[in-house]
């Protein structure tokens, strides 16, 4: 037996010597989620290098509906299609862009809180925010199905082959729009290394994700108003920011929840769309470098 108990020490011992050291890395790629029963493939690249900061021009202004609690927000075929949350509240919507008018409304069950929605293929996806609930609707928002995913929903894109989510963490999910499967992540890191949490409203913009960051006001946040995120869709790697801190001079004294909340781009003539929950107004501007 003590023969044997020898043996063992011995090749553990080889083994560990034999094992090759991990490289000190910044990048992480095929890493298994843990919280899903399926390995999921996790990229990761943090930077301590400064990012591009820009600015923004106003080229018009529209109306907004000041009671739209704004959660997701596109644009297609001429027309505004917009989320909006709250329990009781929660809606999906067409708007007329020049005068904010709902043009046709669903109002989502008064139990769940709308956030994000996104049109993918022929369809409409909006999802909620804690009850693990996916809607997706045909082209006049009609409730086709229901599905089912696990934590928290916030904002929702896609990139034309699946559906991108945020959740409120600094990790974004690439989703099977078939079953709202996760199939891989990435995670998206601040100059300083720290997470870049609170991703809320997302929109896919030539290969690039634009977050708005919710609360990005609070110090423990970023300490800066109304700031976007441009994000690298393939590796998550931050690559700039907007800010838009003086986006709405007129809500000032608007409710702590009123944030920036809402991007739209019409690709056919590349213009880009901002408003806030329960904002007044919906701009259209163009980004440009900050001096």
């Amino acid at each position: 037996m003590r023969f044997y108990l020898l043996f063992i020490c011995i090749f553990a011992l080889a083994a560990c010597e034999t094992a090759p050291n991990k490289p000190n890395t910044n990048v992480s790629i095929n890493t298994v989620n843990r919280s899903n029963t399926n390995a999921v493939n996790t990229t990761t690249v943090k930077t301590n290098e400064p990012v591009p900061v820009y600015t923004y021009e106003i080229v018009k202004s529209y109306p907004h509906d000041s009671k739209a609690f704004t959660q997701g927000l596109i644009f297609r075929d001429g027309f505004l299609y917009e989320s909006t949350g709250q329990e009781g509240e929660s809606t999906i919507r067409k708007v007329e862009l020049n005068t904010g008018k709902v043009l046709q409304k669903y109002d989502v069950p008064e139990e769940y809180f709308a956030e994000g929605m996104t049109f993918f293929g022929d369809k409409f996806y909006q999802i909620t925010w804690q009850e693990k609930t996916a809607f997706v609707y045909d082209k006049d928002f009609k409730l086709l199905k229901q599905l089912n995913y696990a934590g928290e929903g916030w904002g929702l894109t896609h990139d034309g082959t699946n559906l991108i989510m945020s959740d409120g963490t600094h990790v974004i999910r690439y989703v099977n729009p078939e079953n709202f499967q996760t199939v891989r992540t990435i995670s998206v890191f601040q100059e300083n290394g720290k997470p870049l949490m609170n991703l809320n409203e997302l929109e896919f913009i030539k290969g690039e994700i634009w977050a708005n960051i919710w609360h990005s006001e609070s110090p423990e946040v970023l300490g800066k108003p109304n700031y976007i995120a441009r994000i690298d869709a393939n590796s998550g790697k931050l690559l700039g920011w907007i800010d838009l801190s003086s986006i709405s001079p007129d809500d000032v004294n608007r409710e702590s929840e009123n944030t920036l909340n809402g991007i739209a781009y019409d690709e056919a003539s590349d213009r880009l769309f901002v408003t806030g929950k329960r904002w007044k107004k919906l701009f259209e501007i163009k980004v440009k470098p900050k001096q």
